[in-house]
């Protein structure tokens, strides 16, 4: 298998810093910017007077060295603000132009990789989370995950690419990391192997994969990963913006099962070629071994491993306090085989803990989320955002305080997805209560709203697109949120048993509030 270094990437950051001074010195504009530095992983941040910088964490995992390499980063450079994002990547923000180089060529040093990071590039492959330590998994997909990481950075350059291909790899049928509808997807199955859907996608036009194969030999995934290239630069239409996402395929070749029999096609060429893209690889073990010491508590998950334990961490929005990442790193470096796991939902986890080991943790990870409603899921908002329509992270800090304040009980209301604009960063389709970003005329003035989307489902085998219900003025969703906890907690049941006895009760309690 070919792979790149990521020294290797260093030869292309003397043009970035050259345009990226041209831009904060007002020389290039932000459009020619904008699909400029993508390829870096970074765009300029919105009213063009500081940048983002996205950094890989492929499959998601952030070991002690890259956390202490972040840590370093933003105690050096005083970064004011992060976020963990839904492609389980970590963005640094508010960065001036010296900081947005300076680390970006640092990172290099330590294995975190920017480029393809943004713009019409694979991005970073995504996967289960707890994939290695979770106790009903069905095999740790992460290695292959990172393997898929480094195979696809070969492809950075490569000619004709859809916008933003996204893979995944889901452990089980929780599929957190929204497997089956990727553009390219891989579903563990309980004999070892994988399942293959292709072509899926959120945003506009959304789609569910299409299963492309069964029962893959895990060694074998380089071979539907290429296939996957040589499918959209075949079919794709990479000649309009617009459509030039993977997903558009299934209505171009006539539907679902003649995508399937064209990504065949290919695949079958691939295997043909004489190309060797078996993987070697060998499962990951834990060798760190409970002491006696144990940890229960509504934070804390037992692992498949006996007697360590996984922390959980969801800062609010999806957004730590640079300071509590710091310190965590600070502590984690302490801890032999500890490390940070991102989540699609912007969750951490900590894993490979004692008991007191887990404990620990614990008490620096306090200021994350106290009730399921507070995990709620945010893209980071049209206030940053060049293209983000609305301010979803303002709308959930307002949502939190409301519910707060009302004192509603947890499980009142489930976990919800904000995403500011139709790209759906904020996994709006596949939550049970989705928000987008939209706007209303209120006697002749455009006002802030958002688009309210219900019963969106990500499980493999229950999936479902949120359904539409209407739009709400951004003023009143925390309104219509309060009325909907307080019916949910006068019936005694928690939301998801409310919803199933009520199915309707979610659009009777949004009419009142329907702009």
């Amino acid at each position: 298998m070919t792979t790149i270094h990521p020294q290797s990437w260093k030869d292309d950051l003397p043009a970035f810093r050259e345009k990226a001074a041209a831009f904060y010195a007002g020389t290039v504009d932000k459009a020619a910017y904008k699909g400029f530095s993508g390829l870096y992983g970074s765009y300029a941040q919105r009213g063009g007077k500081a940048s983002m910088l996205r950094l890989r964490m492929t499959a998601g995992r952030v070991t002690k060295e890259k956390m202490a390499f972040v840590a370093r980063a933003i105690r050096s450079y005083s970064v004011p603000r992060m976020h963990f994002t839904t492609c389980q990547t970590i963005q640094l923000h508010d960065l001036q132009l010296e900081p947005l180089c300076a680390i970006m060529e640092q990172a290099l040093d330590h294995g975190i990789v920017t480029m393809g990071g943004g713009g019409d590039f694979p991005r970073n492959v995504m996967c289960s989370p707890l994939s290695g330590v979770e106790q009903n998994e069905y095999f740790d997909v992460s290695p292959w995950a990172e393997a898929a990481g480094d195979y696809l950075m070969t492809f950075i350059k490569a000619e004709k690419m859809p916008r933003k291909l996204k893979v995944g790899f889901s452990n089980s049928p929780d599929n957190v990391p929204h497997a089956t509808y990727r553009d390219l997807g891989f579903a563990a199955r309980p004999d070892g192997l994988f399942d293959v859907y292709s072509a899926g996608g959120l945003g506009n036009n959304p789609r569910f994969g299409v299963k492309v194969a069964e029962a893959v030999p895990p060694e074998k995934i380089l071979y539907y990963i290429k296939a996957m290239w040589l499918t959209f630069r075949t079919y794709g239409n990479y000649e309009n913006r617009g459509k030039a996402r993977t997903r558009y395929m299934q209505e171009a070749l006539g539907g679902p099962e003649a995508y399937a029999k064209a990504y065949a096609e290919k695949l079958e060429e691939v295997f043909k070629s004489g190309e060797d893209l078996d993987l070697h690889l060998s499962p990951r073990t834990v060798e760190k071994n409970g002491d006696g010491s144990t940890a229960d508590g509504p934070r804390i998950l037992p692992q498949k491993q006996s007697g360590l334990y996984t922390v959980v961490w969801h800062p609010l929005g999806g957004q730590p306090d640079p300071k509590v990442f710091c310190t965590l790193s600070d502590i984690l470096a302490e801890i032999p085989e500890a490390e940070l796991r991102l989540s699609p939902d912007e969750t951490a986890y900590i894993v490979n803990l004692t008991g007191e080991e887990a404990r620990r943790i614990l008490a620096v990870t306090e200021d994350g989320a106290h009730s399921l409603f507070e995990t709620s899921v945010s893209c980071i908002g049209g206030v940053t955002c060049q293209v983000g329509t609305r301010d979803s992270q303002g709308l959930l800090a307002a949502c939190i305080a409301a519910v707060r304040q009302a004192d509603l009980p947890d499980g009142a209301l489930p976990q919800i997805h904000i995403s500011g604009c139709p790209s759906s960063c904020g996994t709006h389709q596949t939550g049970v209560l989705g928000f987008r970003g939209a706007s209303r005329q209120v006697d002749g003035v455009p006002q802030a709203a958002f688009a309210l989307f219900v019963n969106g489902e990500s499980r493999q085998g229950q999936e479902a697109m949120g359904r539409k219900v209407g739009v709400l003025l951004e003023r009143d969703i925390p309104g219509f949120l309060i009325a909907l906890g307080r019916e949910v907690a006068a019936s005694g049941m928690d939301f998801s048993a409310w919803k199933a006895a009520v199915p309707d009760g979610v659009d009777r309690l949004a009419a009142p509030y329907l702009a």
